[in-house]
């Protein structure tokens, strides 16, 4: 199993695992594919032909967004044994079809079906992840009903819908009970979660049942979230409930109203701000990270400089940067491009002022203590999501650990 791209793939591949090993399906490599950038799409095609050298017998199944977006590319490698839908990744029956297809010696590839039409989310019971880790994902939510001008994932996704938040409190409940100590709720648009749902509960909702009805669940966290969509719930959990981790990752992908406008976002530059200037009201530690475009197309220099200038406005300490990269069908890729060369250097300037960041995070942790989720011999997290260095500890413990130093980008104790 390899896995791309996001931590909703994360947890999609412990249920593709255990559906491909359900359906009998031996020596067969799965690559669970990311469509978010055309980066993204040229490292799964270099590590289907890196594995097929290093496997030659192997046969190798090909899934996720650029196999739902871009089918026909991946049927074309001779590498490539099947093509597997979005959707149809996470059913067994998939999976047994795609057994049978090699057992006849057919020569069928592609099994991708429409995923603009699937309406509703089966649940999926995870009671463990293959990796280990103390940390774990939980999806929530998939799809996504905005069209931003960049953004392929709509159409390798589908449209939003919901996990029912009583199968979303029973999945954490689960993963507790084998011993994770922290649960990362995900999805493609988060902070819709629940429209879909009757009575339509939101993410605040769901977050405050998950804290009330798994008390022994000692850490929750959120990925990305749309700062236009949350709501009020949730900020009173992340106002009163130190259980709720306080690190979000916001979707700003600009500093520049007009290329917002552009872009196809809902939130202004002041609406940035704001939101990150209240959220530092209710929780002054709190951590926070972004996503960010880099030479979108019309950006001007000027617009550009607006983007820099959020992560100080704003107080960033994570940066996601993303040199625009059009993807094919999308409205931004039919508009004026800005120079490649343009592109890169204007990424490498916010990947700058980002590094910059960081390390005035950390230099302000020196002393202050901190409860560490020890992930691995060598690592561990604070509730920031701040990584620190450390040694002789048992992974899935949270100790308090005073901060003494930064090496490189990470804390010491």
């Amino acid at each position: 199993m390899v896995t791309f791209g996001c931590r909703l793939n994360a947890f999609e591949s412990e249920v593709i695992a255990r559906e491909a090993e359900g359906a009998g399906l031996t020596d067969t490599i799965v690559i669970n594919s990311c469509a978010v950038t055309n980066e993204a799409v040229a490292q799964a095609r270099q590590s289907i032909r890196r594995l097929k050298r290093e496997r030659p017998s192997s046969r190798i199944v090909v899934t996720g967004c650029a196999a739902q977006t871009q089918a026909e590319m991946f049927a074309d490698m001779a590498e490539v044994d099947r093509v597997l839908g979005n959707d149809d990744k996470m059913r067994g029956e998939a999976w047994r079809d795609a057994r049978a297809a090699f057992d006849l010696g057919s020569h069928e590839k592609i099994a991708v079906s429409d995923i603009m039409s699937v309406r509703a989310m089966a649940p999926h019971l995870v009671d463990g992840f293959q990796n280990g880790l103390p940390r774990v994902f939980v999806q929530v939510q998939n799809g996504c009903d905005h069209r931003c001008t960049f953004c392929i994932i709509p159409y390798g996704r589908g449209n939003s819908r919901s996990v029912p938040m009583g199968a979303v409190v029973e999945q954490v409940r689960a993963l507790v009970a084998c011993g994770h100590a922290e649960i990362v709720l995900t999805g493609v648009d988060l902070t819709s979660y629940g429209a879909d749902l009757p009575g339509a509960p939101k993410l605040g909702q769901l977050t405050k049942q998950i804290l009330r009805h798994v008390p022994e669940l000692k850490r929750l966290r959120i990925s990305s979230v749309d700062s236009i969509e949350v709501d009020r719930d949730l900020l009173d959990v992340i106002a009163d409930d130190e259980r709720l981790m306080p690190h979000l990752h916001l979707s700003l992908q600009s500093g520049d109203d007009l290329v917002l406008k552009r872009m196809k976002r809902r939130h202004s530059r002041k609406d940035a701000i704001d939101f990150c200037a209240q959220l530092r009201r209710l929780r002054p530690d709190i951590a926070l990270g972004a996503d960010i475009i880099a030479g979108f197309p019309t950006e001007t220099e000027e617009m550009f400089a607006r983007s820099i200038d959020l992560v100080e406005e704003c107080d960033l300490t994570f940066l996601h940067v993303f040199p625009y990269s059009p993807r094919p069908g999308t409205p931004a890729a039919r508009m004026p491009q800005v120079n490649g060369l343009a592109i890169k250097e204007r990424a490498k300037r916010l990947r700058a002022a980002a590094e910059a960041a960081l390390q005035k995070r950390l230099a302000s942790e020196i002393g202050a203590t901190r409860e560490v989720l020890i992930e691995s011999a060598t690592q561990g997290r604070t509730e920031h999501f701040v990584p620190v260095a450390i040694s002789g500890e048992a992974p899935g413990a949270v100790r308090r650990l005073t901060i003494s130093g930064i090496d490189g980008a990470r804390l010491t104790v």
